[in-house]
């Protein structure tokens, strides 16, 4: 039995290795991601204030030039700030496709083993402190999605930016912890580490008992 899973449990090692390191990566880019916004907002709030005011009634008025530089100088921040969440938005894909990928050569092994190489009782099979071999794919399956979904509400946010509606940018701190709201809790992640774990420990323990 040892020698049927040692496959499976290779992969899953290396699927959780993989998943470690982009958890690490999508927390590193979630966190760099919330003062771009932040910024993006106060700028886009300046930037209607300016529009807003009375130019010609002021003594700036005598200055109409001011106004065009004033305009140039807030645009050009704004899309140096949309360039930075263009970069974050990226790392993001990036843990998507890396989390897509290890998942993905867990469940091809799987499938090209198949049952009649791993028997179907032994991926059923559950201890009392190891989860099956199907428990585990089924949470595999579940962390892509989660990464998968994150990354899509993330970059259909971002794609909506539009420094033609300024009120919009400006209402992107609260469309960001709308979403962070709903992606704070990544128990699917954990649980599923928490599985592989299990499995990998409990047959690496078999492999290593005498007579395995």
């Amino acid at each position: 039995m040892a020698a049927v899973m040692a496959a499976p449990v290779a992969a899953l090692r290396a699927w959780s290795e993989a998943v470690a390191r982009a958890e690490t990566a999508a927390r590193g880019a979630l966190a760099a991601t919330a003062p771009l916004l932040g910024s993006l907002a106060a700028l886009a709030a300046q930037m209607r204030a300016a529009r807003r005011l009375p130019w010609d009634a002021t003594a700036l008025g005598a200055f109409p030039e001011l106004r065009a530089r004033l305009w140039r100088k807030q645009r050009g921040a704004a899309e140096a700030l949309l360039e930075q969440l263009g970069q974050r938005r990226e790392e993001l894909r990036a843990v998507r496709d890396a989390v897509g990928a290890a998942g993905s050569a867990v469940l091809r092994l799987v499938e090209e083993r198949g049952p009649a190489e791993l028997g179907l009782a032994a991926v059923l099979r559950r201890g009392p402190r190891c989860p099956s071999l199907a428990d585990v794919l089924e949470g595999l399956q579940d962390v892509e999605r989660y990464y998968r979904h994150l990354y899509l509400e993330i970059k259909l946010l971002l794609q909506r930016l539009s420094l033609d509606s300024l009120a919009d940018v400006e209402a992107l701190p609260q469309s960001w912890e709308r979403i962070l709201e709903r992606y704070k809790e990544d128990e699917v992640v954990q649980d599923t580490l928490l599985k592989a774990s299990l499995f990998v420990e409990n047959h690496h323990e078999v492999s290593c008992s005498p007579g395995s």
